[in-house]
C-alpha cells in the first residue's frame, strides 16, 4: 500500500507523530509519499491511504479540508493523527475515517491491562456537587459540522438547563473561541476562564471541583468528565456518550445516569498511543485490518 502523508498541513508539534507512523509503515513494508496533490486536473493522485493531522480545519491546518473531502469522495481512507486526551503530548490518537466516535481505533471489548500500565483509573461516581459546568469547542473543527453558531448553540444551551436545573452554571469557553461575555446576559452563570499551563505546548488547566454535571458536545472535556466521576451530557460523537447522557435529554440534569464505565475504560484507552507504539505499529495494525477486511 501506498500511504500518502500530509505533513505540510501538520501543527508544530506534529513532527514526531508523523516520523513514528511513517516508521511504521516501512517497517510493515509499505511505502510512504508525502503531500502529493490528491487532484490535479481531472487526475487523482495514486495513492491508497492519505494521513492527515487533525480534522480542524484552522491555520496551517485548513487545506487538511479539501485533503479529507476528496478523499472521502473517493471512498479512500483517511487515517486521523491527533494531540490525545489521556496522558497530553505523550499519547496520541491514531484514527480511521474521523476522530472521536466517529472514528475506527481498534478492536473493542479489550481487557484491563492497557489502563493500567498507562496509571488510568476511575473516580468512582460523584453524588454531591454545586454546579453544571458547561464546555464549548473550536467551531472550525469538523466535529463542529452542521451545528449552529457556537455562541447561538451555548446561549441556547444555557436556556435549556436553566429551565431543569436552577444550579450555578460555569461557562468554560474553548481556548480558541472565547466568546467573549456571553454570560453576562443570564443570573447565575459565570465564567471559567481556561489557563495555559506554563512550559507546555498547548495544554490548558481543566477543573471539575465541585460540579454536578458537565455539558459538553464531542470535545476532551466530556471524557475527562466521566474518568473523574462527574455526569456528563454529550453528543452521540462523543468519546464519552456510552457511559454518558444524551445532550438532547437535559430535562435529566438534576438526575443524570450513572452507568458502569470499566468496560468503556478498557476500550476507550486504546484510542491513543505513545510515540513508541506508533512508531513499532500497534495502531497501524489495528488500522490495516480495518481497511483490509
Amino acid at each position: 500500500m501506498i500511504f500518502c502523508l500530509y505533513t505540510d498541513y501538520g501543527a508544530q508539534n506534529s513532527k514526531p507523530v508523523f516520523e513514528a507512523f511513517a516508521q511504521s509503515i516501512l517497517d510493515a513494508g509499505h511505502e510512504v509519499i508525502y503531500n502529493e496533490p490528491y487532484r490535479v486536473g481531472d487526475h487523482y493522485s495514486n495513492y491508497d491511504v492519505a494521513v492527515i493531522w487533525s480534522v480542524l480545519w484552522h491555520g496551517r491546518m485548513a487545506k487538511n479540508k479539501d485533503v479529507w473531502d476528496q478523499n472521502r469522495l473517493l471512498g479512500r481512507p483517511v487515517v486521523v493523527l491527533e494531540v490525545g486526551g489521556i496522558r497530553r503530548g505523550v499519547t496520541w490518537k491514531v484514527g480511521l475515517n474521523g476522530i472521536n466516535r466517529a472514528a475506527y481505533f481498534s478492536p473493542r471489548d479489550n481487557n484491563s491491562d492497557r489502563h493500567r500500565l498507562l496509571g488510568l483509573s476511575l473516580t468512582p461516581w460523584r453524588t454531591q456537587g454545586d454546579h453544571i459546568l458547561l464546555c464549548g469547542q473550536h467551531a472550525m473543527s469538523l466535529q463542529w459540522a452542521g451545528m449552529p453558531v457556537q455562541s447561538k448553540w451555548v446561549i441556547e444551551t444555557i436556556k435549556t438547563i436553566r429551565t431543569h436545573s436552577e444550579r450555578p452554571i460555569m461557562f468554560r469557553p474553548h481556548p480558541r473561541c472565547p466568546l467573549p461575555n456571553i454570560e453576562d446576559g443570564f443570573k447565575n452563570v459565570y465564567r471559567q476562564q481556561p489557563k495555559k499551563l506554563n512550559g507546555t505546548y498547548d495544554d490548558f488547566d481543566m477543573s471539575f471541583n465541585n460540579a454536578h454535571a458537565t455539558v459538553s458536545y464531542s470535545s476532551n472535556p466530556g471524557v475527562h468528565s466521566v474518568l473523574n466521576g462527574i455526569p456528563a451530557f454529550v453528543g452521540t460523537s462523543s468519546l464519552a456518550y456510552e457511559v454518558g447522557n444524551d445532550i438532547d435529554f437535559l430535562h435529566d440534569i438534576e438526575n443524570p445516569a450513572m452507568p458502569d464505565r470499566q468496560q468503556w475504560l478498557n476500550d476507550y484507552v486504546h484510542t491513543e498511543h505513545t510515540l513508541h507504539e506508533i512508531a513499532s505499529g500497534i495502531p497501524l495494525r489495528y488500522l490495516l485490518d480495518q481497511i483490509t477486511s
